[in-house]
């Protein structure tokens, strides 16, 4: 079996535990899905190392009752040093106040493989969109990297959803 298809059936797998530990709100498990000094960039913030990472999920996902997200398969590339990534990603959440929101955008990934598993090196959060389901609210300005393999430069911010 070729080394592409083996990268591509282990990013399937931490995006499907990325998935489930966001699903039951498993900060721990959220985190392993991380390098040990992996990078979550999201909602204007830049997250390291998997304490961090778990404490950020706790406090982002303890908002809401359920998340359920949505990661279409990746479009991937492998490199020197594991592979790259683009998702896009659609997420339905319940708010514990009885809101919900639906959410798009993209997540701009680097993977390496640690102690046997493919793990998220980084994550860039894409901000697209969040509101109802019927699209009534605005989508977001925000940057487009261009065609696959095109990547946000390590500087660039992620983006918070207007008020």
């Amino acid at each position: 079996m070729s080394d592409f298809l083996v990268i591509d059936a282990g990013v399937r797998q931490l995006q499907a535990r990325f998935i489930d530990a966001a699903w039951r709100q498993d900060a721990n498990e959220f985190a392993a899905c991380f390098t040990a000094d992996g990078v979550w960039k999201i909602a204007g913030m830049e997250i390291k190392g998997r304490a961090a990472i778990a404490e950020a999920c706790r406090t982002l996902l303890g908002r809401c009752e359920r998340v359920q997200l949505i990661l279409m398969p990746p479009i991937l590339e492998v490199t020197a040093d594991g592979a790259i990534g683009r998702s896009h990603v659609t997420e339905f959440a319940k708010m514990r106040d009885g809101s919900s929101a639906m959410t798009f955008g993209i997540y701009h990934d680097r993977f390496a493989q640690e102690d046997g598993r493919w793990r998220y090196r980084s994550r860039h959060w894409s901000f697209a969109y969040r509101g109802p389901a019927d699209l009534s609210a605005p989508f977001v300005d925000t940057p487009d990297f261009g065609p696959f393999p095109g990547f946000p430069g390590p500087d660039e911010p992620t983006y918070v959803r207007p008020s």
